[in-house]
């Protein structure tokens, strides 16, 4: 057997081998981003992208599993695309929040993150040219959907240019020695509900005070030796508060999708999804009858939702995601189908659907 030494040597090897590689990849990006500035292209390709990791989970041979690859090649391409611009990603703040999670899952640390006060803010962002992209969350898997973001759709002309899923994980964190010096407990109240099994038999009578995010958590718990928070993970790292109970979330498979907001509007990556809002008169029967254009096309919907419009009591606009881009046949018959049958049709985009 080789000893560890010999090991270790062939690990440094290997190690100068990828640094070799990554540098050639990096000259590569950097000529992309040439091109790109000549021809005004944008640097961010989701559906590329796609591609790229489609390919590499479809050749990894093991042992690595699918998601360290995925978190590995996220960070390589991210600072190659940095190479080709630095890509600044607007959401909602303060650092250490779902959003901020959602953003690194999606654009990898080297790009540059820019917390804002509201979901309007990260819009705003976007539409004056202060962040090339803006992270918003959109639906919940056990909440459903997020109004305040879905709202705002109706009054950009920004895109829905791709998607992330988070996985809503709470931890708790404290600077206390044990779990029964904790006397109070700072949560944002919807963690806090989403946590309250864990709670009743680990900390049954401590003292919840409301706080307005997760980040906030961990800030006020960083300053109390007999304090702890819900909190995830990154806020607990940035604000040095030690994580004493990972996942202590009642159900493991809540999930929050999060949209990217841009100009970007991506070509076809193989497997896509649309969004889409639209309003139909007010009369018995008219909106199934602009339902059937997707039916017609054996299109899958995977979201519906009414807003109202804010103009007129009891009008309504209805917003949707389906399987498939705007440039694919079946695609493209049912949204002719469906402007026959509405008062208008708004795409927000076609973009790849997230794993």
């Amino acid at each position: 057997m080789s000893s560890i030494q010999d090991l270790r040597a062939g690990i440094d090897e290997i190690d100068s081998q990828i640094l070799d590689l990554l540098s050639r990849r990096a000259s590569l990006a950097q000529e992309i981003g040439h091109s790109k500035s000549r021809t005004a292209s944008q640097f961010f390709a989701p559906e590329r992208e796609r591609q790229i990791f489609a390919r590499l989970l479809e050749k990894n041979p093991g042992p690595l599993p699918p998601e360290a690859v995925r978190a590995v090649f996220r960070e390589i391409i991210s600072a190659s695309r940095a190479l080709e611009q630095p890509i600044s990603v607007a959401y909602l703040g303060p650092p250490g929040t779902f959003s901020h999670r959602a953003a690194l899952d999606k654009f990898g640390t080297s790009s540059e993150p820019k917390p804002v006060d509201t979901i309007p803010d990260v819009f705003a962002e976007v539409e004056r040219g202060r962040a090339h992209y803006g992270v918003v969350p959109l639906e919940n898997s056990t909440e459903g959907v997020v109004r305040d973001a879905l709202d705002q759709f109706s009054k950009t002309k920004l895109k829905v240019c791709a998607e992330v899923f988070v996985p809503v994980s709470h931890h708790l964190a404290t600077r206390a020695e044990k779990l029964g010096d904790v006397k109070r407990l700072y949560a944002h109240p919807q963690s806090f509900a989403q946590s309250r099994a864990w709670l009743r038999d680990n900390l049954p009578k401590v003292e919840v005070v409301d706080v307005s995010s997760n980040s906030k958590s961990a800030q006020m718990a960083a300053l109390d030796s007999e304090g702890a928070a819900i909190c995830t993970d990154i806020a607990a790292d940035i604000y040095k508060v030690p994580v004493v109970a990972t996942h202590i979330e009642d159900s493991p498979h809540n999930r929050t999708r999060f949209v990217v907001i841009g100009q970007n509007e991506p070509k076809p990556s193989g497997r896509d999804k649309t969004s889409i809002f639209f309003s139909v008169q007010h009369k018995a029967g008219a909106l199934l009858e602009a339902m059937e254009a997707f039916a017609r096309n054996d299109i899958n919907l995977t979201m519906i939702e009414s807003r109202p419009t804010k103009q007129m009591p009891w009008e309504y606009v209805f917003f949707i995601d389906f399987q498939g881009h705007v440039k694919d046949e079946a695609a493209a018959r049912a949204l002719e189908l469906l402007r026959e049958q509405s008062l208008f049709v708004t795409v927000l985009g076609s973009y790849p659907e997230a794993d």
